[in-house]
């Protein structure tokens, strides 16, 4: 089982295919085997590296919440990359995963070719009840196991899965059914509680420069107002917005998920992805 040594803890990883790297960061519903279609995909052309966070096995599960946090997932991408001899790669990531790679591609822009940021920003509208919600929740997983957490699969932002794909549906919430409670109960207090609200840094996604592609899908509303922010702030974004999608546009859509991306880091390594074009005129005529 390939492990890495990522600053105190092991995390799992696994790399498919040869080419240049593409790292790829799930969700806080997801693990390493979320990626599965990204990796069949992507891994005929790039390198593929996929892992599970801390508190997601089989890599390591601390038993503290202090040892969670938004920057610490950032340092232990870092530190992964370093073990595994990657000084820069493509990052994508989805939900959770997103707000480590923008985070990431802020804090360290000289290891990011890329940025993919999916389904990124959920809190950032309501950012003092969806703490108070996530914390409930972290009690509920500690006191109660994974199935306390048996409604959280069928929200308004997970059912469009469930209704174009049950069999994906089945599989996505039998994989996150097998997560650890402890795991994921310090994720939700260290990381998701504590993260900064997307609206809260305009000053950071302003010195974004590198080439970054916002995605998400229409019906996941959470993420909606966080995109259009990220879209205006950062130069060098382009935004795609995927019909009668919600939350995990990966699965739900793979398809137009990896062709929009594919695109994307093609026209990146062509030099065609440059910083937005306003234009000379005065404005549009309708």
């Amino acid at each position: 089982m390939p492990l890495a040594d990522v600053n105190g803890i092991k995390l799992f990883y696994e790399r498919s295919g040869s080419g240049y790297p593409v790292v790829f960061c799930h969700e806080f519903a997801g693990d390493y085997r979320s990626w599965d279609l990204q990796v069949g995909y992507f891994s005929r052309k790039y390198e593929t590296i996929t892992y599970s966070a801390r508190g997601y096995h089989p890599s390591d599960v601390p038993e503290a919440a202090e040892e969670y946090s938004q920057q610490q997932s950032v340092d232990d991408l870092k530190e992964l990359m370093k073990v595994l001899g990657i000084p820069k790669a493509h990052i994508v990531g989805l939900s959770m995963g997103g707000n480590v790679a923008l985070n990431f591609g802020i804090a360290n822009p000289h290891m990011a070719s890329s940025l993919v940021i999916a389904g990124t920003g959920t809190g950032s509208d309501e950012a003092v009840v969806f703490k108070e919600r996530v914390l409930a929740m972290a009690d509920g997983m500690r006191e109660n196991g994974m199935d306390f957490m048996a409604s959280y699969v069928s929200g308004p932002a997970r059912v469009q899965l469930q209704n174009k794909s049950p069999k994906a549906y089945e599989l996505f919430t039998s994989q996150f059914m097998e997560h650890s409670p402890v795991g994921s109960a310090n994720t939700f207090e260290g990381v998701l509680s504590k993260r900064p609200p997307i609206f809260e840094l305009e000053s950071e996604l302003g010195s974004i420069t590198i080439p970054t592609l916002i995605m998400t899908g229409d019906e996941d509303d959470p993420c909606i107002n966080p995109s259009l922010f990220m879209k205006k702030h950062i130069s060098t974004s382009g935004l795609v917005v995927f019909p009668r999608s919600g939350h995990a546009i990966n699965l739900e859509d793979p398809d137009l998920f990896n062709g929009a991306i594919s695109e994307f880091l093609g026209l990146v390594e062509r030099g065609r992805w440059q910083t937005r074009d306003f234009g000379e005129g005065t404005g549009s005529l309708t």
